[in-house]
């Protein structure tokens, strides 16, 4: 089933349109939170640019993931210092904190600081959030042990780490804000225009499309992934006062404000038919999401939203980012924390482009997985 999630259901104001004819110096291709973040940086520092998006701003992974805003990359700290060293996993880690004080700077109502909490279903998992921890804390990071949780998470996990400085969002209205942050600084924003590398006119072209990467720089070993989602009716109870995630991230969920129940994942129960660009629900990981519904609220309320998004996962589960070839960009590759990562992402190329050379490319760089 095709669906369209409930961010991108929400009201909402047109876009300020900011037009320009003739050649651009940069031509940004996908509407997403990458897209738009290069497109803000670039305009800021008044270079011509214009980004394209086939759909609708917001229209992909960024309006259609399960509202989380974390920091870090996709792999545990522990597991960073270990495979990029202490010095590369510190950076990654201070980039994504700057990025997440930058959304609270733009985002208004649609971003709130409330953490998250990353929960152990086994003793396995239990142990792995202590390494994580204690690393976190030993090169002075804020995060906090949980052994008291309250119910039914008591009877369901055997302890927690508490990420203080994460967020929620509604992803949704964050990007479309954030576009109009760069409209109003001169981006010129096409909607329900196609673009490919070949036909762009400008000096250079990125591309910020994260799952849909590999359609325009096939190069580029970046897997589009499948997330589900579906949102409940408002809950009579307030249960979940931030972003919740377990078994290593196959289930999360957040409650809105409004009382509303979003919850997403179970994609190991057929991680074969999730490795797919098709933006379909189905019935084997919705039902999957039901069933997890009535663990965690007691009852099943009324589903009232289900969706699907497609985001891109390279071979080491690090970003994509930088020039893939001579004039060409790229920025994706997130691995499921892109709604941070993006943010980050986007403007990195930015600067790039505007003749900086952030470390952070260095780790980021497309030759390692084209190589690989």
């Amino acid at each position: 089933m095709t669906t369209t999630s409930l961010w991108l259901n929400e009201p909402h104001d047109d876009l300020p349109r900011t037009r320009f004819d003739g050649h651009a110096e940069v031509v940004v291709i996908g509407g997403g939170v990458t897209g738009c973040s290069c497109a803000l940086t670039l305009a800021e520092r008044g270079v011509r640019v214009r980004l394209y998006e086939q759909r609708e701003i917001a229209g992909g992974a960024s309006g259609r993931n399960g509202g989380f805003a974390l920091r870090g990359a996709a792999a545990p700290y522990d597991e960073a210092r270990h495979d990029l060293g202490p010095d590369r996993a510190r950076t990654v880690m201070e980039l994504t904190e700057r990025s997440l004080d930058r959304m609270e700077e733009l985002a208004g109502d649609a971003f709130r600081r409330v953490g998250s909490l990353r929960l152990a279903c086994e003793d396995d998992e239990r142990a792995a959030l202590r390494r994580e921890h204690d690393a976190l804390r030993e090169d002075g990071f804020a995060v906090e042990w949980v052994d008291d949780l309250d119910s039914p998470l008591d009877r369901l996990y055997r302890g927690a780490i508490l990420h203080p400085r994460d967020g929620a969002l509604q992803p949704a209205r964050w990007v479309r804000r954030l576009a109009a942050h760069a409209a109003a600084a001169g981006a010129d924003l096409r909607e329900g225009e196609r673009m490919t590398v070949e036909e762009a006119d400008a000096d250079a072209v990125v591309v910020a499309g994260d799952g849909h990467i590999r359609e325009l720089l096939p190069a580029l070993p970046v897997q589009p992934i499948r997330g589900q989602v579906l949102a409940t009716e408002p809950l009579r109870e307030r249960l979940y006062e931030r972003p919740h995630y377990a078994r290593y991230g196959y289930d999360y969920w957040q409650q809105l404000p409004d009382g509303r129940l979003v919850i997403g994942g179970s994609r190991d129960v057929s991680p074969a038919t999730e490795e797919t660009d098709v933006e379909e629900t189905t019935d084997l990981i919705q039902q999957r999401l039901d069933a997890f519904v009535e663990t965690l609220v007691g009852h099943r309320p009324r589903v009232t939203d289900r969706w699907a998004g497609i985001w891109g996962s390279s071979p080491d589960r690090l970003p994509v980012v930088g020039e893939a070839r001579e004039g060409v960009w790229v920025a994706g590759g997130y691995s499921g924390h892109g709604n941070v990562l993006g943010l980050a992402c986007g403007e990195l190329v930015a600067r790039a482009l505007l003749g900086e050379r952030p470390r952070e490319l260095e780790i980021f760089a497309p030759a390692r997985v084209i190589a690989a």
